[in-house]
């Protein structure tokens, strides 16, 4: 039993580790942002709206929320999350929807993580807004185009 565990953690490490690019294409990451700063509500606050229509919407240029820890793995992203808004002030809805695009980072014991996909909607909203979102590094926070802040 316990050489089928150890072949099974060796089995899916290599997959891992096969599956994590060597190359960082994440293109707006940047170490020397101040953590966010916290509202009364516990939510991120937010004072800049995106002028790249990139922002949030590209694999390559994620929603950076800043790393915590492993213990608190998706605070960050719904600290994020629950300071946005739809464009007139709605209420938005939130569900993650999977994960995609491995890239090295230096944030994680295993030196890979991925992107969170993040699934929006709003009441009036036609299709839902795709969001991706990385918990592992840091960058600029912003509002996506689309998008407003909580009031």
């Amino acid at each position: 039993m316990k050489l089928i565990r150890t072949f099974s953690f060796i089995f899916l490490s290599l997959t891992f580790f096969s599956c994590v690019s060597t190359k960082n294409t994440l293109k707006n990451i940047d170490n020397l942002v101040p953590p966010p700063k916290l509202s009364n509500q516990n939510t991120f606050i937010i004072t800049e709206f995106s002028a790249d229509s990139k922002y949030g919407f590209d694999k390559d240029y994620p929603i950076n929320v800043y790393y915590q820890s492993a213990f608190e793995d998706d605070i960050n992203i719904k600290r994020y999350l629950n300071a946005l808004s739809g464009p007139n002030g709605e209420l938005i809805s939130y569900k993650k929807t999977g994960i995609c695009c491995p890239f090295p980072t230096k944030n994680t014991s295993t030196g890979g993580g991925f992107l969170d996909v993040y699934e929006i909607t709003y009441s009036g909203l036609k299709a839902p807004i795709i969001l991706y979102l990385n918990r592992y590094e840091k960058g600029k926070l912003q509002i996506p185009i689309g998008l407003a802040l909580k009031k």
